[in-house]
């Protein structure tokens, strides 16, 4: 299976992608955005890749009249419950049915490792206002902790783990070079959550059920030697958020 097929595969696990993935730190979105924000206007932005509205959601919260682009529409779907009012458009970065020059922001989170660079560039610069800016985030759980060490070697590593540990993102021209900046959190996680987290990851919704199912078991290991999951607790999962950003010309 082709990455373009594994990034529109997210659709199947939508309830538990919005189940076990994090939300963002609020000041990692509004740094994204500190660029282009001007006291008494509200900025103009679209979250490209919005699955469930997460990133979305923190965008709103911060006064911004947001648009909602996926290419899963069943993703949308979920989030038009999650963030109720946000219009939602079905496209890709890469093809975005958005006007020219109408937006402060286009914002992309766990997204960007499966654009193709060069057409994405052009196409979320076509869409900004000269001056607007482009905002790439990703969470990442903190592998310096033994337990999630361990998780992510029965989770196997993902694309955007791999390319955050090694070349970090690119962008093409328009666009100048990358900022970047990065936040270390925790998020409380129940078991069930943390099933959720696991099986919304592309690799495993697209697996065969024998290899789900090897999966499932080496999380399983890892789950319980996590007293604090035992007994409908929960666990600090920690994280850290790369937040990376952008200016149109």
């Amino acid at each position: 299976m082709t990455d373009r097929e594994k990034s529109t595969s997210f659709g199947q696990a939508a309830s538990a992608y919005e189940s076990g993935r994090p939300g963002y730190p609020s000041g990692a979105v509004a740094w994204l955005l500190d660029p282009v924000r001007e006291p008494g206007r509200a900025l103009r932005v679209a979250d490209v890749g919005a699955g469930t509205g997460k990133l979305t959601r923190a965008v709103v919260e911060l006064g911004a009249d947001v648009v909602a682009v996926d290419p899963d529409a069943d993703m949308l779907a979920s989030l038009r419950e999650n963030a109720r009012g946000v219009p939602t458009f079905v496209g890709m970065a890469e093809n975005l049915p958005l006007p020219d020059s109408g937006l402060d922001a286009v914002v992309m989170g766990q997204a960007w490792h499966w654009v193709d660079v060069e057409p994405a560039s052009l196409e979320t610069a076509r869409v900004l206002r000269s001056g607007g800016v482009l905002g790439l985030i990703w969470n990442i759980r903190d592998d310096r902790v033994d337990w999630v060490r361990r998780l992510t070697a029965a989770m196997g590593g993902s694309n955007a783990e791999v390319l955050l540990a090694t070349t970090g993102p690119r962008v093409a021209e328009p666009y100048g070079e990358l900022e970047h900046r990065e936040w270390s959190w925790e998020r409380r996680i129940t078991l069930p959550q943390l099933r959720d987290l696991v099986v919304s990851r592309s690799d495993i919704i697209t697996a065969s059920p024998e290899k789900r199912a090897g999966i499932e078991a080496a999380v399983d290991g890892v789950v319980a030697s996590v007293p604090e999951l035992a007994d409908g607790g929960s666990v600090a999962l920690p994280y850290v958020t790369h937040a990376f950003r952008a200016r149109r010309p």
